[in-house]
């Protein structure tokens, strides 16, 4: 498909560096992305899912969201900063992208927003979701597909407060999204918290976090630590007997993309997410489908927020005729006139949508393989604690 020539070929141009031809000449009937992911390393298989979930928006249009010729161009930023500004200087500069997309991580998305949208570029995360552009430094040029950081996370505090847990421990990365992650669970859990430990991002030996677990005896654990040390912590949690004794509640810490690794050591344990591959709608039931059929996994939350975004960015273009008049643009983007893989979808007066949660449970399937299955919806049309500081109405 053309689609998929354009991306291997993208992905194929960033692998062996930043220097190359500057972008061909530009029609007001083309449209240029910037898909900026991580695609290497521990984090590398959530940036395949960004990647494909975009690409089978791209096949299911022909190339065209909403009719346009649309050429995406991948990026791999290796889950740094520092690479992921110069990559988009680029994108913007040369290549003359008008909407750039992809991000996992918030403290690659922090590096680049300010690029973005002081360059009249529309940045349209899948996935990280900062206080920072929740609140005061909200902008129209910003867009936000998933959730604020703190959000999945208030949700599991929401539900364990309900559950009555009298007390947890808290675990994840030190860094941007960590800290949002167990701010959120603070804000909605209000029984003891016996223990936060923030460890390094990207660690994979967690003998010493799981040892504080154990003396501080709580009564469930919460850790939010995604990609590869989600992996390796839920297996050395098990390896030292203490899922069914301290069960564990988690986000992006157990998905599709862990599990095969993970197995039968995340039987038990619980997830919060806004979607999840058994949803009944028939967004859902078609991407799955597509999805498996193509690429052969199954796809998690982050693939299905960027196919989302795809179909997004493809009803606004259709409804504001390209993408020449910004304004025209942007409140096409702001209506959300498609059928999303979560069912309904509403944006917030700051670019983040109105979000229902619910809560998942690993299990072992009929087939003997390691599933999630949702088992309840634990927040409705929920709102981010940042949205009232934004200035846009």
């Amino acid at each position: 498909m053309k689609c998929k020539q354009l991306l291997v070929a993208s992905a194929l141009v960033a692998a062996v560096g930043m220097l190359g031809a500057p972008a061909s000449a530009q029609s007001k009937d083309q449209v240029r992305i910037g898909l900026i992911t991580t695609l290497s390393g521990p984090t590398g298989a959530q940036g395949q899912n960004i990647r494909d979930g975009f690409d089978l928006a791209m096949d299911e249009a022909g190339g065209k969201l909403g009719g346009f010729d649309t050429e995406v161009l991948v990026n791999d930023v290796q889950l740094r900063p520092d690479l992921a500004l110069q990559m988009v200087n680029k994108l913007i500069e040369q290549d003359k992208i008008q909407i750039l997309t992809g991000t996992i991580y918030s403290n690659v998305a922090l590096a680049v927003v300010k690029s973005a949208v002081q360059a009249k570029v529309f940045f349209i995360s899948p996935n990280a979701g900062p206080a920072q552009m929740a609140g005061k430094g909200c902008s129209p040029y910003f867009f936000n597909t998933s959730w604020q950081n703190d959000q999945p996370h208030e949700a599991m505090g929401a539900y364990l407060q309900k559950k009555g847990v009298k007390s947890v421990y808290l675990i994840a990365p030190d860094y941007i999204a960590g800290h949002d992650a167990l701010r959120g669970f603070k804000s909605a859990y209000h029984g003891k918290v016996v223990g936060e430990t923030y460890a390094a991002l990207k660690q994979l030996d967690f003998a010493a976090e799981i040892s504080k677990i154990r003396a501080a005896k709580p009564d469930a654990l919460y850790a939010f630590l995604p990609a590869g040390m989600g992996i390796n912590f839920t297996k050395q949690y098990a390896q030292a007997g203490l899922t069914h004794k301290i069960p564990m509640y988690s986000n992006s810490t157990v998905d599709s993309i862990s599990l095969p690794a993970i197995g039968e050591a995340a039987d038990g344990t619980y997830q919060s997410n806004l979607w999840n591959v058994d949803f009944p709608n028939e967004a859902t039931k078609n991407f799955v489908k597509k999805f498996e059929a193509k690429y052969h996994y199954v796809p998690t939350n982050f693939a299905a927020q960027s196919y989302d975004v795809a179909r997004m960015i493809g009803a606004a273009l259709k409804q504001a005729g390209g993408i020449t008049n910004k304004d025209a643009f942007a409140a096409a983007l702001k209506k959300a006139d498609y059928p999303s893989i979560r069912g309904k979808f509403t944006f917030n007066t700051n670019n983040y949508p109105i979000s229902n949660f619910y809560i998942l449970k690993t299990i072992k399937g009929p087939d003997g393989k390691m599933e999630q299955v949702t088992q309840e919806k634990i927040l409705s049309d929920a709102k981010d604690a940042y949205y009232k500081q934004c200035p846009m109405k």
